[in-house]
């Protein structure tokens, strides 16, 4: 076992307090589940089943929206499937981004498997090497705090690894029609008028 002793869902409702308008993507499985047990705001989109997805969908997100903060929380297997996306997110160079990874070193979907970073993958690392101005490995809980400042105002891509604990937390299911969720973020980015296709 990691040793990691920070909570998962606790670390993420901490990040979360006093949100305000942040808009928040997660990925699938645990991220999602503790989002859902906090919050159903039309500014929260989980990603159900695209693996590897929800840093790209952030930063599409991010380019849209420049005047909104985004962040993108996923887990440290669907990260190290998307590493090619830091170079991505490095070059583009969003102001508003922030992606925070809740690495509890293990495939938490497929039976909780040892993912690279129990083997020394430092995601962080990556980040800084692919471009991004700001990226930190966040071991105590004294690290949250300036974390959440962080993703209300720090300017440039920042990329946060917790190392967190395993933990076998309730499930608790976000709304799974992703036409749904992609109209109920819409209309609260663009009005009432929006158009649903």
């Amino acid at each position: 076992m990691s040793g990691h002793t920070l909570e998962r869902r606790k670390v993420m409702a901490q990040l979360l307090t006093g949100r305000g308008d942040l808009l928040v993507i997660t990925g699938l499985g645990a991220s999602a589940w503790d989002l859902a047990s906090m919050s159903n705001s039309e500014l929260d989109f989980p990603l159900w089943g695209g693996m590897g997805g929800a840093a790209a969908f952030g930063l599409g997100l991010a380019l849209a929206q420049p005047s909104r903060r985004v962040v993108v929380f996923t887990g440290d297997g669907e990260m190290l499937m998307a590493l090619g996306t830091l170079s991505t997110i490095a070059a583009a160079r969003p102001q508003n981004l922030s992606i925070v990874v809740l690495d509890n070193e293990r495939y938490g979907e497929t039976g909780s498997q040892r993912t690279h970073t129990a083997e020394g993958v430092d995601l962080a690392g990556v980040a800084l090497a692919c471009g991004f101005p700001k990226a930190v490995t966040i071991l105590e809980s004294g690290g949250i705090e300036a974390l959440r400042v962080d993703l209300h105002g720090h300017q440039g891509p920042l990329l946060a690894v917790v190392k967190v604990a395993l933990t076998a937390d309730p499930m608790t299911l976000p709304p799974r029609d992703a036409t749904y969720l992609k109209n109920r973020m819409r209309q609260a980015l663009l009005g009432p008028q929006a158009v649903f296709e």
